[in-house]
């Protein structure tokens, strides 16, 4: 099979298009970066899907944090604490069963067994309390000055919020909000480990390179592979989010613009 062939074959193998069948034998390079690519899909529907629905709840957690009511607040500094207290693959583990034993209960959990909805929900309850406690320091940073500029021009409520409030809140958390993109997304992987069933056998980018080191035992060229992909995936998001960053921060002068940082993060 030539290499043209391999991608029309196995390219959109992960959503269930083209071959059904996996090679066997006799592992060309380039079966392995296409299937391996294919199973990217997955990895960036996963972290794509959880990054945005994520970003609202954040934005909703951080406000009930610094909220001075504290039936807003408690609820939110819980949140916060116990999804950033206990490892993502644990909260994996204990979501699948809670989901298994509803299913048995309400047939209405079982979409929730499944690795595209039960696990993409625990990725968007993590990425939303690492996500809060950004923004919720960013709140802590904004000026005071100008809430009282605001203040002074008649601004109240949901328009001061909405003008001057949540802009310099994304202004100031945006590069630490853009090292926890790049972490979800490398995050994706575990889904491979957890107790979620992938749909119709057809599994995430670490899947297809574990089935090709298994049969290979030679895992120094699938993971490089998978790495690559990721290391590409970390640059446009690196890129995007610059982007948005240049956008939030047009108003100031050049040498006063937040740059943008990767920070190693040693622990999910």
């Amino acid at each position: 099979m030539s290499c043209l062939e391999t991608i029309q074959s196995y390219s959109l193998r992960s959503i269930g298009i083209g071959e059904r069948l996996l090679p066997r034998s006799d592992f060309t390079l380039c079966e392995q970066v296409v299937l391996i690519g294919s199973g990217m899909i997955w990895n960036v529907y996963f972290g794509l899907m959880a990054l945005t629905t994520g970003f609202f709840l954040a934005t909703a957690i951080a406000l009930g944090k610094g909220s001075a009511n504290p039936w807003l607040r408690k609820p939110a500094e819980w949140f916060i604490f116990l999804f950033r207290g206990s490892p993502l693959f644990i909260q994996f583990f204990f979501a699948y069963f809670l989901f298994l034993n509803l299913k048995g209960a309400y047939p209405f959990f079982d979409p929730f067994t499944a690795a595209w909805l039960g696990a993409l929900i625990v990725l968007f309850l993590n990425t939303g309390a690492y996500s809060a406690q950004i923004f919720y320091g960013a709140l802590q940073s904004i000026p005071k000055g100008e809430v009282e500029a605001a203040d002074a021009y008649g601004l109240s409520g949901w328009s001061r919020f909405r003008r001057i409030v949540w802009p310099t809140m994304l202004r100031l958390a945006w590069p630490a909000y853009t090292n926890e993109a790049i972490f979800l997304f490398h995050a994706t992987t575990l889904v491979y480990f957890s107790g979620f069933p992938a749909w119709q056998q057809r599994g995430d980018a670490l899947y297809y390179a574990s089935y090709f080191a298994d049969k290979t035992f030679n895992p120094f060229v699938p993971y490089p592979i998978l790495a690559g992909y990721f290391i590409l995936l970390t640059l446009v998001i690196i890129g995007l989010f610059g982007l948005v960053n240049r956008r939030l921060n047009r108003h100031l002068p050049a040498n006063a613009r937040s740059k943008m940082k990767l920070r190693l993060n040693l622990i999910r």
